[in-house]
């Protein structure tokens, strides 16, 4: 019965082990209470002006850069932007997005927000402040669109009606900014074009980079393919690879991200996910431990067939590891000579690309792997994040409106 795989799962030892840790962390966050901190870093001289950054305020209370979460690139991005606004000149001001209480008491010449806090501080910060959106997901009305029309479209293949998990607040930021700033690519710019909102583009950025996939073996390679993916698993296309690979027996899939999380899904997909022989659930895998290692080493490509992103955190890294792409074009993922874009987020096309990209000429497959480490380790670093978040900021500090959202 599938309630006893599930059960027999979540009693192993690593299972419970995992759920301590997890809840550790959680109470520890609790602790620390970061939606009620505000957290104030000065710059070296003195200061210009006062800037408030709402985004994330944990990178900040955790003072060794190597204790940082590697889950999502959140976390050293938001503490990045904050230095490049210091050493610009300004005093400034961090608190977290979600923090709802927060009203300055000091004047700002620039307040940064990534959804809520912008309208409903807007007024209070006045007309002469400078008001930046940073945009790390798709317009909330496309997102929550798209992830609806996924929950639909499962039901109708399988009968079972699934919650939704990455919903969006309705907001108004893009239309209260003067300036976006978007870590995705054209795909999540375009979802926000309506507002007439200039928009600049600085490219993701990645924990953990990996050396070259020179020396891999891809003949033996060729059939192991991986979903790798954080929460809103409907909304990222798990269900549609497991659909896939489940009638492909003879190609291996490894799932790697938490899908006990989400009960719901983890008891409609319980035959594929834990049944079926060609494919392995791992879990949650560190993209800093042994175990991503390898799979780096004995995995073709990354299947990701997601109906929204804001910049496809997940699949760059991937790039780094030198894994080539099956993705949907809302995965916001730029390919260049590499990869395969899917023509429709189906099982059939899934299966259809799987295929094509196994069938390819091992040296080829070579060619286009190092192709993809290239372009990860040309675009998609912390230094070039730093790079060109500090020249974006200084193009709109000078009060240039013209966007380049290429």
């Amino acid at each position: 019965m599938p309630n006893l795989t599930l059960w027999s799962r979540r009693l192993r030892p690593a299972h419970l082990a995992g759920e301590a840790r997890r809840i550790g962390k959680k109470v520890l966050r609790k602790i620390r209470r970061p939606e009620r901190r505000v957290v104030t870093l000065e710059p070296a001289g003195e200061a210009r002006g006062r800037a408030l950054v709402s985004y994330i305020v944990d990178g900040l209370l955790v003072p060794p850069e190597s204790q940082l979460p590697r889950g999502h690139t959140h976390f050293w991005e938001s503490r990045q932007i904050a230095r490049t606004f210091v050493d610009l000149g300004y005093t400034v001001d961090v608190i977290h997005w979600t923090n709802q209480a927060f009203e300055p008491v000091e004047p700002y010449d620039v307040l940064l927000d990534v959804r809520l806090n912008l309208e409903r501080l807007a007024p209070s910060v006045g007309d002469a402040c400078l008001k930046i959106q940073h945009i790390e997901t798709a317009h909330y009305a496309f997102h929550n669109r798209a992830q609806q029309e996924r929950l639909d479209a499962l039901e109708e293949r399988r009968g079972v009606r699934l919650a939704p998990r990455k919903t969006i607040e309705p907001n108004r930021a893009i239309e209260t900014a003067d300036f976006g700033i978007a870590v995705g690519n054209a795909f999540t710019i375009g979802t926000y074009e309506h507002a007439g909102t200039p928009i600049f583009r600085v490219p993701i950025s990645v924990p953990c980079v990996y050396a070259a996939p020179e020396d891999k073996d891809f003949a033996a390679c060729r059939r192991r393919f991986l979903w790798f993916g954080s929460g809103g698993l409907v909304h990222k296309g798990l269900d549609l690879v497991l659909e896939a690979f489940a009638d492909m027996p003879e190609y291996e899939l490894a799932v790697c991200g938490p899908i006990h999380m989400e009960r719901d899904f983890e008891a409609a997909y319980v035959r594929e996910l834990y049944e079926s022989p060609n494919i392995r659930t791992l879990g949650w895998v560190d993209v800093a431990g042994e175990r991503f290692r390898k799979l780096r080493r004995t995995t073709l490509g990354v299947v990701y067939p997601s109906c929204s992103e804001g910049g496809g955190g997940s699949v760059i890294t991937c790039l780094h590891a030198g894994l080539l792409p099956i993705v949907t074009r809302e995965a916001s993922v730029d390919l260049h000579g590499f990869g395969t874009e899917l023509p429709e987020a189906s099982v059939g096309a899934i299966r259809e690309a799987v295929r094509e990209m196994a069938a390819t000429d091992p040296s080829t497959l070579r060619d286009q792997a190092m192709t993809a480490w290239r372009h990860a380790r040309t675009q998609h670093t912390r230094e070039t994040f730093a790079r060109d978040y500090r020249r974006v900021a200084e193009r709109i500090l000078s009060a240039d409106g013209e966007s380049d959202d290429g």
